[in-house]
């Protein structure tokens, strides 16, 4: 009689063990979840260039003035200085848009390369460890690479809408001349009779603007480290925004058809009427 009334409380003793078991069951269950890889491609502050794209070790991608065509001109012993990135599942950190970013089959030895705003992505070899910028600026054609470029400059052939290479002077003859484009590679122009910050070839109601369109940039973000931030600017036409440099307002070519790399705008009517613009165009006049 005496075992019968003791058993509820055995039954109940049981019950506190076995809550406590389930207890410390579960929060060991909690201390062994792990946290998520990261991001493929991410976004570094840096001191100096602001935000910077990094792989997932935070090593520095890098631009080359070269590929405004969107191919890579570096092979050989190029990749050696500077490896090619590529990673075919993209996971990005905030600020990134995926429809930025594509892929290259690589001409020189059939590797692919990740592409951001169509310029091929690299390394620096001479960078040692995660937020390392040594490369930027080498030679003037390696820049880091940002998501918030306003323009971009490239090294190409000046090939006019009359099929004619021109060098930097605008003369026949084969050279590669550096010029400025915007953030996707498409050629800029200034029109030779501008003023300082004035547009005298568009009209008020845009009818001329399929064939020298402006570029309609709101705000000066970022430049390459060759080019002086400050010698950019926004002017407003005809309620519009345009793009200027060292006072020249910015034009695409209509005939360049949004195409990267393409600069036939130099040859059209004649060279020197719409020159490309670079480090050593002189101030617009007033």
């Amino acid at each position: 009689m005496k075992l019968r009334q003791n058993l509820p409380l055995a039954i109940a003793g049981i019950a506190v063990m076995f809550a406590a078991w389930s207890c410390k069951k579960d929060n060991n269950s909690k201390s062994t979840t792990s946290t998520a890889p990261a991001n493929t491609i991410q976004l570094a502050v840096n001191t100096k260039f602001g935000s910077v794209m990094t792989d997932d070790k935070g090593k520095t991608l890098y631009f080359f003035a070269i590929d405004a065509n969107g191919t890579s001109g570096c092979s050989g012993g190029c990749t050696t200085a500077w490896p090619t990135f590529y990673q075919p599942n993209l996971t990005l950190d905030k600020g990134l848009d995926a429809k930025d970013f594509g892929t290259i089959t690589r001409a020189s030895d059939g590797a692919k390369q990740t592409t951001y705003k169509g310029w091929p992505l690299y390394y620096f070899s001479g960078d040692a460890k995660a937020g390392d910028t040594n490369g930027d600026g080498l030679e003037s054609i390696w820049f880091v690479a940002k998501p918030d470029y306003t323009v971009m400059v490239t090294n190409s052939q000046l090939l006019g809408v009359d099929n004619v290479n021109y060098d930097h002077l605008l003369k026949p003859g084969n050279e590669v001349t550096q010029y400025i484009t915007d953030d996707r590679g498409q050629t800029l122009y200034s029109f030779s009779h501008d003023k300082s910050k004035t547009n005298t070839f568009t009209v008020p109601d845009f009818s001329n603007n399929k064939v020298w369109p402006i570029d309609t940039v709101k705000t000066v973000l970022n430049v390459p480290s060759i080019l002086d931030k400050t010698q950019f600017a926004i002017i407003t036409v005809f309620g519009k925004s345009q793009l200027s440099y060292k006072g020249w307002p910015l034009y695409y070519f209509g005939q360049d058809n949004n195409t990267r790399g393409s600069n036939k705008g130099i040859a059209f009517p004649k060279p020197g009427i719409w020159p490309y613009t670079n480090s050593s165009s002189p101030v617009a006049p007033n």
